[in-house]
C-alpha cells in the first residue's frame, strides 16, 4: 500500500524554541540550511506522495508564503482559528486526505538511517487500524523522556503505563485510516485518544525504525538535528 496523501502537521506554537520562535514558526526553523517543513515534504515527496495537507495556527500565513512556490508535492492548507491538537487537527483536515489511509508527520522530526516512511509503507496491513513509527530509546537523539511504548506481539504497542521507562518512542510518523476518527471528539483533542481506541480494539500497531530520530523541540534538538543531517553518527 503506498498511501498518497499525507498531512504534515504543523500548527503548533513551538514554545520549548523559547526566543527562536518569537517571531518565526517552528516548521521555518533551518535545519542543515533549510526548513524543517521542507525536510518532511521531500520525505513526502520520496515516498511517492503527490498531496500534503500543512496545517496552520501560530504564524500561519509565513508557513503559507514559504511554501507557495513549492510545486510539488502540491500543498493545501487546513487553516485552525483555534489550536486543535494533533487529533482534533487532522479530523479537520479530513475532508482533504480522501478515504484511503494517509501518512500523519510531525513536522519537527528528523529521521537517519533508512527511509522512515518506506518501512511504515512495507509494514502496513489492511486489519490496521494505525502503524506507528517507533525507535528505540537510545537512538532517539535530543530526547529526555521515559519513552511511551513496550511492543507486545505481532508488533502490537504496549503503553508504558506506571513503569519507570519504556524502550520505544514515538517519532512523529504513522500510517492511519480515516475510519479511525469516526465518533472522534469535538474541538482540539490528542491523537492519543484514537491510538487508545485502537488499542482497546487490538487495531493499532508498531514498526520499528532502524535508524535514528531527533526530536526538534529545543535548540539543543536543533542543533543536535543539523550534526544528523551532516552525518554525525549515531
Amino acid at each position: 500500500m503506498r498511501p498518497g496523501r499525507a498531512i504534515l502537521l504543523s500548527a503548533g506554537f513551538g514554545t520549548r524554541m523559547g526566543e527562536l520562535t518569537r517571531e518565526c514558526p517552528k516548521p521555518l526553523l533551518p535545519v542543515a540550511g533549510q526548513p524543517l517543513i521542507d525536510h518532511g515534504l521531500d520525505r513526502l515527496q520520496a515516498a511517492g506522495v503527490g498531496e500534503v495537507v500543512v496545517n496552520l495556527h501560530y504564524l500561519g500565513d509565513m508557513i503559507r508564503a514559504h511554501l507557495a512556490s513549492r510545486a510539488t508535492p502540491r500543498v493545501t492548507f487546513s487553516k485552525e482559528e483555534t489550536l486543535l491538537d494533533t487529533g482534533g487537527g487532522i479530523v479537520k483536515a479530513l475532508p482533504l486526505l480522501g478515504p484511503e489511509p494517509f501518512f500523519a508527520i510531525n513536522s519537527d522530526s528528523i529521521w537517519t538511517g533508512p527511509d522512515p516512511l518506506a518501512t511504515l509503507r512495507t509494514a502496513w496491513r489492511p486489519e490496521m487500524g494505525a502503524l506507528l513509527l517507533l525507535v528505540r530509546r537510545e537512538n532517539a537523539r535530543a530526547y529526555t523522556r521515559a519513552g511511551d511504548f513496550l511492543l507486545g506481539d505481532g508488533g502490537r504497542p504496549v503503553r508504558r503505563g506506571t513503569a519507570p521507562d519504556a524502550p520505544y518512542v514515538y517519532t512523529g510518523a504513522q500510517i492511519i485510516a480515516p475510519a479511525a476518527f469516526d465518533a472522534a471528539p469535538d474541538g482540539p483533542f490528542s491523537t492519543n485518544v484514537i491510538w487508545d481506541r485502537l488499542l482497546s480494539a487490538g487495531r493499532l500497531y508498531a514498526v520499528v525504525h532502524e535508524g535514528g530520530w531527533v526530536d526538534v523541540g529545543t535548540p539543543a534538538g536543533l542543533a543536535e538535528a543539523d550534526r544528523a543531517v551532516a552525518g554525525d553518527a549515531p
